[in-house]
C-alpha cells in the first residue's frame, strides 16, 4: 500500500481556474527572444562533434532503454507507447518525486518554455503541468478558455493557432473539445504537442499517472482485476487506460455503467484483439468485492445533449462507506477528478482512497514526460 502520510494534492479553488492570462505583448516579445537566442547558440554548435549518448533509462529487468528509440516526440495517443516507453517515463517519474527547489534537478528545463491551450476547463490537468514546468525550472505561457480568449475566438483554425505558438513556446500542451484534435495538432507542429485530453477521445497523460499509481499503490501490473466504473462511453479516461493495461499480462476489466453511457465497442474490441478479459457487470457490489482497483468516474453533464438521459444516468453507482466494507484491504480506489457525488465525503479518509494521491502523481508523471520531450533534440537536458 502507498504510504497513506504522502502529503496530499491540496484542493484547489474552483475560482483558481476563472479568467484568462493575459498576456503583455512585451513579454511575449521577450520570452520568443530567448528562445531564438537559444536556437541560434545550438545553431552555432552544430558543426561540433556530437556528444556521446548518455543517461540511458533503465527499465526494470535492467535492460538499457533509450527514450528517443520509441520515436514519441509527441504525447497525443495511449496507443503510441509500449511497455519499454511506459518503463522509461516511470523511472523518471521516480526521480522526479525526488527533486527539490534549487537543486541541479530542478533548473534542467532552465530556459525552455511551454505553452498551455485550454479550450475546456481544467484544474488538475492544466494546474500540474504549469507546475511541472515550474519546477524543472521552466516557463509557462497560460491561455485559458482559449475558445473564447484567444484568436479561435475569431474564426482562426486549431493549425494555426498551433503554428504561430510554436514560434513562442518548445513545447505545447493542449485541451480540446473535440476528438482528434490533439492529432490534428500534432500533424503540423514542429514542437512536441502533448494531448491534455481531446473531447470524448484520449487522455495518454492521465492513463500514465493512472498506471503510475496503480503501481505505487498495489507494487503489480500484471494479474490485476480493475473495475471502472461511472460514465464509460464519454470518459476518455478509461478509454486512454484500457490501451495502456492491455500491454500487460492477465489483466481483467470490468466494465460497471448505466446503460446509456456504456463502454464503446472500439475499447473492448482492443482488449479482445490482445487478448484482455473484460466483462460488463451491473451489480458494483460484486465487482467491489473482487477488485483490485475501482476506478470510479462522473457522470459528464457537459456531454450530453439529452438532460433526461443525463437525469437517468446519474447517481446510479455510488462509492461510500458500505461499500468499502466489501473493498479487499489491499485495494484502491482511483478517481480522476473532480467528483460531483459518485464517491461520498466519508470515504475520504479511508486509506484505500488513492484519488488525491492518484493527483499528486501526475506533477511527477508531468514533470518526465516534459523532461523527456523536450530532452529530443537538446543535449543539453540530461537523461
Amino acid at each position: 500500500m502507498y504510504n497513506s502520510t504522502m502529503p496530499e494534492l491540496e484542493v484547489l479553488s474552483r475560482s483558481t481556474c476563472r479568467g484568462a492570462t493575459f498576456l503583455h505583448r512585451s513579454v511575449v516579445r521577450q520570452l520568443a527572444l530567448q528562445r531564438d537566442s537559444r536556437s541560434l547558440q545550438a545553431a552555432a554548435s552544430a558543426t561540433a562533434p556530437a556528444p556521446a549518448p548518455s543517461g540511458s533509462a533503465l527499465t526494470n529487468n535492467g535492460a538499457t532503454v533509450n527514450w528517443h528509440s520509441q520515436k514519441l516526440k509527441h504525447v497525443v495517443d495511449s496507443g503510441d507507447f509500449n511497455r519499454a516507453a511506459v518503463d522509461v517515463v516511470f523511472k523518471e517519474a521516480l526521480k522526479m518525486e525526488k527533486v527539490k527547489p534549487n537543486t541541479k534537478e530542478s533548473k534542467v528545463l532552465s530556459g525552455y518554455i511551454m505553452s498551455t491551450l485550454f479550450y475546456e476547463p481544467s484544474t488538475r490537468t492544466r494546474l500540474s503541468f504549469e507546475s511541472a514546468m515550474s519546477r524543472l525550472g521552466g516557463t509557462v505561457l497560460s491561455t485559458e478558455s482559449a475558445g473564447e480568449y484567444s484568436s479561435a475566438a475569431k474564426g482562426e483554425t486549431l493549425e494555426d493557432t498551433v503554428r504561430t505558438v510554436e514560434a513562442y513556446a518548445d513545447c505545447i500542451v493542449i485541451r480540446h473539445f473535440q476528438e482528434g484534435s490533439a492529432k490534428r495538432a500534432a500533424a503540423v507542429a514542429s514542437v512536441p504537442i502533448l494531448n491534455a485530453g481531446d473531447g470524448p477521445g484520449q487522455h495518454p497523460t492521465q492513463a500514465l499517472l493512472d498506471l503510475y499509481t496503480i503501481q505505487r499503490e498495489i507494487g503489480r501490473l500484471e494479474g490485476i482485476k480493475v473495475g471502472m466504473v461511472g460514465d464509460l462511453a464519454n470518459g476518455r479516461t478509461v478509454r486512454s487506460l484500457c490501451m495502456l493495461l492491455s500491454m500487460y499480462n492477465d489483466v481483467q476489466v470490468y466494465f460497471v455503467a448505466p446503460e446509456v453511457v456504456k463502454m464503446r465497442d472500439d475499447v473492448k474490441a482492443y482488449l479482445t484483439a490482445r487478448g484482455i478479459k473484460w466483462t460488463e457487470a451491473s451489480d458494483l457490489h460484486e465487482v467491489a468485492a473482487d477488485a483490485d482497483v475501482l476506478y470510479q468516474t462522473r457522470i459528464q453533464r457537459e456531454r450530453f445533449l439529452d438532460m433526461n438521459e443525463y437525469a437517468a444516468a446519474r447517481g446510479k453507482y455510488i462509492i461510500d462507506k458500505d461499500l468499502m466494507r466489501i473493498l479487499k484491504p489491499t485495494a484502491v480506489v482511483m478517481h480522476p477528478l473532480p467528483r460531483v457525488d459518485e464517491i461520498t465525503t466519508d470515504v475520504d479518509s479511508d486509506p484505500r482512497a488513492a484519488y488525491f494521491r492518484q493527483a499528486r502523481n501526475g506533477l511527477y508523471v508531468r514533470m518526465a514526460l516534459l523532461k523527456l520531450c523536450l530532452a529530443d533534440g537538446h543535449p543539453d537536458i540530461p537523461l
